[in-house]
């Protein structure tokens, strides 16, 4: 594996599981120092930088970030990965839980970027990667609050690539399908047939199958790293064709 992160301090919000985790550790694998700013830091290996930090508390937040810059000795890299999910249409919750998931998935996004810039604009090479979802350019099926808020990632991360372009701090997003993770394995659990479920899923996808945390993680990686320091304002899609591919049924 290439040390093309070596040097590099790395933050990844949600890093305790799932496509955090999966980014944390290939970061770390590449030569970064990562931190993982998660609600549980226990969850992060121990070779790993574990922070406490609610990404729903600007105080909680700010002093994480400002933490793990100190322990890493600066920053050069922010992953915003913390986020939740909600099923239903738009009926299905009420507003508490929209004002909830939209606190979390997009206000959580700029709490910790505002926290970050200071240490950012310090950065020779800094770059910012949301974690944003392909519900935020296809029409999911009961989805209705969470493709909400990832529509509302996307356009962030546009406004904020054209904010910082002039500093030199890129922003870029992935868009990963469905992807095998913790939310995803918990939400099959609670089906009334799981398995069928899980058929109809990867059915939606071209590949045939979900997509992997660490496939998500290649991606992130490769927007956050030098071979991409001409990509800004880009959206990734990581979702096995299921944007912009109409296969023929088989």
């Amino acid at each position: 594996m290439t040390a093309d992160f070596a040097g590099l301090r790395a933050i990844v919000t949600g890093g305790g599981s799932g496509i955090g985790l999966a980014t944390a550790t290939l970061l770390a694998a590449r030569g970064a120092r990562v931190a993982c700013l998660d609600l549980d830091p226990t969850a992060v290996p121990g070779h790993l930088v574990g922070v406490t930090a609610d990404v729903t508390d600007a105080e909680s937040v700010t002093a994480a970030v400002d933490r793990a810059a100190d322990l890493l000795g600066g920053l050069d890299v922010l992953v915003n990965n913390a986020g939740v999910g909600a099923q239903g249409t738009v009926e299905a919750n009420p507003d508490d839980e929209w004002h909830r998931v939209f606190d979390v998935n997009v206000v959580g996004i700029v709490r910790t970027t505002r926290a970050a810039l200071p240490h950012l604009r310090r950065s020779a090479s800094p770059s910012i990667v949301n974690t944003c979802s392909i519900a935020a350019t296809a029409g999911l099926p009961n989805r209705a609050l969470y493709s909400a808020t990832k529509g509302a990632v996307l356009s962030l991360t546009l406004a904020m690539a054209a904010d910082h372009v002039r500093e030199g701090i890129r922003v870029n997003c992935v868009n990963p399908g469905t992807a095998d993770t913790p939310w995803v394995r918990r939400l099959l659990a609670s089906a009334d047939d799981p398995d069928a479920e899980l058929a109809a899923l990867r059915a939606r996808q071209p590949t045939g199958r979900l997509v992997t945390a660490d496939e998500v993680a290649g991606a992130i990686a490769y927007l956050a790293g030098p071979d991409s320091r001409s990509t800004t304002g880009t959206a990734l899609a990581v979702d096995g064709g299921m944007q912009g591919l109409r296969p023929r049924p088989q």
